[in-house]
């Protein structure tokens, strides 16, 4: 799947989006190295906390599925004018299955930047971290 297609995708689930408070919808599409992808949109919740974003919505559909493994890139797609780059949250749950994943990062008219995950979150706290 080229880059163009995963952020295509993206973008087509901001129309899945729940988003009543903040009307920022946020679509992702998180793929295999199979070249199968799982997709998800945020979904908020009047419990602010409870908020779930798009790419954590993607992973967890994935892990759901089976997946744990075999992740090479997510798209994040917003409407903004600014790069849809993963909140911290989202950063420390991916870099649990992909510390090495490529993140693309979309805004409103379709630009995209792009960057390795363990470089959003250098000196991440994984699996790993729990060996002593």
């Amino acid at each position: 799947m080229t880059d163009a297609e995963l952020i295509s995708t993206a973008v087509s689930m901001q129309e899945r989006a729940y988003v009543p408070y903040s009307h920022f919808p946020v679509g992702a599409a998180l793929l295999c190295s199979d070249g199968a992808v799982f997709t998800g949109c945020n979904v908020e919740n009047a419990a602010y906390g409870s908020t779930l974003c798009a790419e954590r919505t993607a992973l967890v559909k994935a892990v759901s599925e089976g997946r744990t493994g075999g992740f090479t890139a997510i798209a994040i797609a917003g409407r903004g004018s600014d790069f849809c780059w993963p909140c911290g949250a989202c950063r420390q749950m991916l870099f649990e299955f992909a510390p090495q994943l490529r993140v693309l990062a979309v805004r409103g008219d379709g630009a995209f930047q792009f960057a390795p995950l363990s470089t959003l979150l250098p000196c991440g706290f994984g699996p790993g971290s729990l060996n002593f």
